[in-house]
């Protein structure tokens, strides 16, 4: 047996990168038909055995029979490892007989199928032919995670769905459902009806960036019955993936407070109408659900009891449903103007010796970890839930960069970290001018997929306390699910290769090459991930005399095959194709493209060079 070389690797293309991939001397492949048996040693290994034959059934047209009996030959067999490994550890052997796959729990036998999957070809009319190998794999983190933004936008329950068979396919193990926010509330209350009949809806968006051209004067909303909630999380957890809910609080809180105005600090004070605001609300007064999107001043109040009792009634139903030891509070963004001039909230600074009103947000935020540890869950918050004062057990998210997530850690803390700098998807992936509107940034495949989750200043023991890493997906400028799909893929790859595969093992070129199937996979499934890596940069270097200029391309693809002209005209696989570096000796108007079988991908790249 011998250790996989790179173009062998490359050419098997598994992501995340396995831990090791051994290939024996002798090459050959095991065929997979509509014959091969199934075979399932456990009851409890079921889903992953229903997932592979839907998968089967999806792409190939065809099922696999199951049996408990195992057989000589042409099987896939299903089973768990004698000795226990690391949650999510699995080994996979592909012979001319059998594939086997053995995980150390549930988990490792279905993340060992997701990698047989992408063993397979990406063609549905291909012979499901898979090379003989050898994968010894664990996760690096036990937390990997992706959050969706459900609130600015909301998205049905068959894309949940999808969303969630992204994240299993990507070996991703956490969904970070974010179901309140300042312009709607998106999950039923039964104690409360009231945060879905009034919370869930805004009477229109505003159109364009913030804070807008004007407003789409569209009623607009929905939210998540609890039977539905309970089928989405049960979904889930067939693919061992734990949706973990976010309920906004102190701050993005005005859906609920427009549905219970007595949780504000004032409640008798209309919701500000802004420039852009609908017709509806400029034409009345009262609390608004938000139709912008920021920061706004109007929060729960810290100093009216009867808001922590609504709170944790909310909280209950929350708890019951959701199986996830973490209960995401938000804690982010509070502004602290209404808490300054609100009596109440004056009264609890003075009553508990409290220096401030960053204080008082950690009374608050206290406060609903106490009651949410009673009920034996652990409350998980933004990184400003460290302002204040740390809550005792919580959880910290950094989304600020990294210093929320080393100061937490510090104080033996755990800590998943998500810095904006490099895991907010809702960042532009490519030019600005290339891309859909976005909130700004500028985030590459390549930046994701640079990222390292554990910071340098930690030591090895505070290193323990990261217990991993999620991307998150804000959707104020994301409406459809199509576009939900462009600004998630193919980052989701990089954040699955930064959450799963230990740093010494990562490439970037290798990490591109193997991308080229997974586009294939992508394809395969209608996925409308986004060809940005593809699309052509330009350096120009001009003499100092300007005569003349040396060109160079470049993309964040594999190889690609990029064609140009130099007179404005547009490229096509007629045009010259770029081999190197070029000089030019004209002024030109120069125009590049990459090329795929024979078309076009990406966008076509513009450059105008004068040359004296």
């Amino acid at each position: 047996m011998v250790l996989i070389s790179h173009q062998t690797f490359a050419q098997l293309s598994i992501i995340p990168k396995p831990a090791e991939v051994i290939m024996p001397s002798t090459t050959g492949s095991f065929v997979l038909t509509p014959q091969t048996i199934l075979i399932v040693s456990q009851a409890n290994l079921q889903p992953s055995a229903d997932f592979l034959n839907e998968y089967l059934k999806q792409l190939y047209g065809f099922g696999l029979k199951t049996s408990k009996k195992p057989i000589a030959s042409n099987a896939v067999y299903l089973g768990l490892k004698k000795d226990k490994g690391a949650n999510g550890e699995y080994s996979m052997d592909v012979n001319k007989e059998s594939i086997s796959i053995e995980g150390a729990d549930e988990s490792g036998v279905f993340y060992g199928m997701q990698t047989l999957l992408q063993l397979m070809p990406a063609q549905k009319d291909a012979s499901l032919s898979i090379p003989f190998v050898r994968i010894n794999d664990a996760p690096r983190y036990q937390y990997r995670g992706i959050m969706l933004d459900v609130s600015r936008h909301f998205f049905p329950v068959d894309f949940v769905k999808k969303y969630i068979d992204y994240a299993a396919f990507h070996k991703l193990n956490r969904l970070h459902w974010h179901l309140t926010e300042d312009q709607g509330w998106r999950i039923e209350i039964k104690k409360y009806p009231q945060l879905t009949q009034k919370g869930a809806w805004r009477n229109g968006t505003i159109i364009g960036n913030y804070p807008g051209t004007g407003n789409d004067n569209k009623r607009y909303g929905g939210f998540y019955t609890q039977k539905e909630i309970k089928d989405i999380i049960q979904y889930a957890a067939k693919r061992y993936i734990t949706i973990v809910p976010e309920i906004e609080m102190p701050g993005h809180a005005s859906a609920a407070i427009a549905a219970f105005p007595s949780l504000s600090c004032f409640p008798d004070e209309p919701t500000k109408i802004f420039k852009n605001a609908s017709q509806v609300s400029q034409q009345s007064g009262g609390k608004k659900v938000q139709e912008t999107w920021g920061v706004h001043d109007d929060v729960f109040c810290a100093g009216n009891d009867s808001v922590f009792t609504v709170l944790q009634g909310v909280l209950d139903e929350v708890m019951t449903l959701f199986p996830s030891q973490y209960i995401h509070i938000g804690g982010d963004e509070c502004p602290k103007s209404n808490w300054k001039k609100c009596a109440r909230c004056q009264k609890v600074i003075k009553d508990n010796n409290l220096k401030d009103e960053h204080e008082l947000q950690s009374y608050f935020i206290q406060r609903i970890e106490k009651y949410i540890n009673s009920k034996g869950k652990t409350l998980v918050g933004w990184d400003e839930i460290l302002e204040g004062g740390l809550a005792p057990n919580a959880v910290v998210m950094s989304w600020r960069g990294e210093k929320g997530g080393i100061e937490a850690a510090k104080q033996r803390h755990d800590v998943i970290m998500t810095p904006n700098s490099h895991l907010y998807f809702d960042h532009f992936q490519g030019k600005p001018s290339d891309e859909p509107m976005a909130i700004g940034g500028y985030l590459t495949l390549e930046r994701v997929y640079s990222y390292n989750p554990t910071p340098a200043a930690l030591t090895a023991e505070e290193a323990k306390h990261v217990q991993g890493v999620q991307a998150n997906l804000w959707t104020e400028y994301i409406p459809t699910t199509e576009k939900v799909e462009y600004m998630t893929m193919p980052r989701l790859a990089a954040l699955s290769e930064v959450a799963w595969t230990r740093p010494e093992l990562k490439n970037w070129e290798d990490f591109k090459q193997r991308m080229e199937q997974q586009y294939q996979r992508y394809d395969a499934k209608g996925i409308n991930y986004a060809k940005s890596v593809y699309n052509v940069r330009q350096t120009i270097v001009l003499e100092s005399s300007a005569s003349k200029a040396t060109v160079t391309f470049a993309t964040d693809s594999f190889a690609p095959q990029i064609y140009y002209t130099l007179d404005g005209a547009e490229p096509n696989t007629s045009a010259k194709l770029y081999t190197k570096p070029f000089e030019l000796r004209k002024s030109s108007i120069i125009k590049a493209a990459t090329f795929k079988d024979g078309k076009q991908v990406g966008k076509t790249s513009v450059q105008q060079v004068v040359i004296n």
